[in-house]
């Protein structure tokens, strides 16, 4: 603190004058004190500046607005992105997702595979499905693909798969392969091409309750089996309806009618239900000559 002087002067008295004291006592800040603190304001300054200057430029280029960012607008009911691409790089959770009217949705993945979830209430997984390079996987309770006017075209479930559509066409050149049987109403090739039904290790069996109806409309019917061939009916007739029905290679008998020299032969069934050829008489010769 500075020392003063006070002066008292009053008409014919000399002038008083009170003692200077002895200490002088000086307040603030000096030396490398005072430049330290001015290094730090200017310091603070430059801070200032520079993250003032990078909330601009950020600002700038995300193009923030009033609506979003950029091409992004946020809406009461969603976001939305008018042109261009969005990139995710952690997961996405949406109640929906879809394109513009004018323009397809594309979900692309660079080098893992696209998962897509569903999941309910309490946060579990419910169905997922998963498209990679090589194969895509679906774990879902039951899968629905219906046309764009809501007609069912598959349906799968854990014990039963349905097809809606009136025909299902297999185009491969191996054709269709069942492991298990096959219930359907009605079994046609394509126009000019051959229809063919195969068991190459097992047997082949067609069962009905009414009937099967088999038929050629510009060709023939032909059935091979390495070992027996089995035509039964449980109930009804075994009818051959033809013109002509040929019966090849069938075993002849040995005995016959002596003087048959016109080679004549008769159709004779053994108990067991084997055919065999005899030499046809004036009566019948089947009894006389089994050869069962």
């Amino acid at each position: 603190m500075v020392g003063e002087q006070y002066e008292d002067s009053t008409e014919g008295s000399s002038m008083a004058t009170r003692p200077t004291p002895q200490h002088i006592y000086k307040v603030g800040i000096y030396g490398w004190r005072k430049r330290c603190l001015y290094l730090f304001v200017l310091l603070l300054i430059i801070i200032l500046v520079v993250n003032l200057a990078l909330t601009i430029w950020i600002f700038r280029v995300m193009w923030f607005n009033s609506e979003g960012m950029g091409l992004l607008q946020v809406h009461s009911d969603g976001v939305k992105l008018d042109e261009g691409e969005s990139e995710f790089l952690l997961p996405l959770y949406a109640e929906e997702i879809h394109s513009r009217d004018d323009t397809p949705l594309l979900v692309h993945s660079d080098t893992e595979k696209v998962y897509l979830n569903a999941r309910d209430e309490n946060g579990d997984v419910t169905g997922r499905m998963s498209v990679g390079p090589k194969e895509a996987q679906g774990h879902t309770p039951n899968m629905l693909i219906s046309s764009s006017n809501d007609n069912m075209l598959f349906a799968a479930e854990s014990n039963e798969a349905l097809i809606g559509p009136d025909k299902l066409r297999v185009t491969g050149p191996e054709g269709a392969l069942f492991q298990h049987s096959v219930e359907v109403p009605l079994l046609k090739s394509e126009l000019f091409k051959d229809l063919r039904l195969e068991s190459p290790t097992r047997s082949l069996t067609m069962d009905a309750p009414k009937g099967i109806h088999f038929k050629a409309l510009a060709g023939n019917i032909e059935v091979h089996s390495n070992m027996d061939l089995i035509l039964e009916s449980s109930v009804g007739l075994l009818v051959l309806d033809a013109e002509t029905v040929r019966l090849a290679n069938l075993p002849r008998s040995q005995g016959g009618v002596s003087g048959n020299a016109e080679g004549l032969f008769e159709v004779c069934v053994c108990p067991s239900g084997k055919l065999f050829l005899s030499k046809a008489g004036v009566t019948s010769t089947c009894s006389d000559n089994q050869e069962c």
